[in-house]
């Protein structure tokens, strides 16, 4: 399994780039079940704000339930110990608090890899970050 960081959902939808490019088809493969892929329930929080931030509320309401129906993506619950297990993880290696809770969500599932554009990530040696573009199944 393999954690998807909330940068690969937003840049699907609100970049032009080659980056959104590559994100669509990561969660294509995610979809079509080639990619056992995770990321933490709160990531709809991320990509939510981002695109009503971006594109507006009205896009905003037809992309949120599309990102929440992706078939095959599991959600990772931001409980009472994962939210203890990111404040740890602030005081280690001086995350911010959303990395945070990304890093502990899929350290909780024993996840050793997160797709993810954020080089903050490569301060926690529990996981290993692959960027976007450096993706390959």
């Amino acid at each position: 399994m393999i954690y998807v960081d909330s940068n690969v959902f937003i840049y699907s939808v609100v970049s032009k780039s080659k980056l959104a490019s590559l994100s669509k088809n990561i969660i294509l493969q995610i979809a079509e079940g080639k990619i056992d892929g995770a990321t933490s329930i709160l990531t709809w929080d991320e990509f939510f704000w981002v695109v009503r931030k971006t594109l507006g509320q009205e896009f905003a309401e037809i992309e949120g339930p599309r990102f929440l129906n992706i078939p095959n993506l599991k959600f990772i619950a931001a409980d009472e110990l994962i939210i203890t297990k990111a404040q740890k993880i602030i005081e280690d290696y001086k995350l911010k608090p959303r990395d945070s809770i990304h890093a502990a969500s899929a350290i909780s599932r024993n996840i050793k890899e997160i797709i993810s554009d954020d080089p903050d990530f490569d301060k926690i040696k529990e996981i290993k970050r692959i960027p976007i573009e450096k993706f390959r199944l």
